[in-house]
């Protein structure tokens, strides 16, 4: 697991929110991405071993639900260094649901959020109902499940 702190387990003290940059440089809203009745943010970052490993396993989980209403983001938390790499990266995986750029973690850090990759589940009026630390083999199976509870 690649951890940036510890994570803190809490609400969000207000609804979620950002508007970053995509990978095209748009900028993109958390109303822009969230799903019908449930959106899932994946914090990772190109350094991070499990990240890459839970990437595409994510992607097949946004390819499965996407038409059941589930909204699906990754927020890298790559710094200005690795943004030049983050475009072709992402395009090296095969993603297929929205990527957004929080270069100093200040969404991941308003979303108390201190480790990558952190998935966390949010339901149709943005309340944390889920959050997932870490990946491992077989993880996807959990998450997959979680998304299936809540929907």
């Amino acid at each position: 697991m690649c951890l940036v702190f510890g994570l803190q387990v809490s609400a969000f003290a207000q609804q979620p929110w950002f508007e970053l940059r995509n990978l095209d440089m748009e900028w993109i809203t958390y109303e822009e991405v969230k799903g019908e009745t449930l959106t899932i943010i994946d914090f990772w970052a190109t350094w991070c071993q499990p990240c890459l490993r839970s990437i595409p396993e994510l992607n097949d989980l946004y390819l499965e639900f996407r038409d059941q209403g589930v909204g699906f983001v990754g927020i890298s938390i790559d710094g200005p260094r690795n943004q030049s790499k983050l475009k072709p990266f992402v395009n090296s995986l095969g993603v297929e649901y929205p990527i957004a750029r929080d270069i100093n973690s200040e969404v991941m850090s308003e979303m108390n959020v201190y480790a990558v990759p952190t998935l966390l589940i949010l339901d149709q009026q943005g309340e944390l109902v889920f959050i997932h630390e870490g990946f491992r083999p077989g993880d996807d199976h959990i998450i997959r499940e979680k998304i299936k509870e809540y929907l």
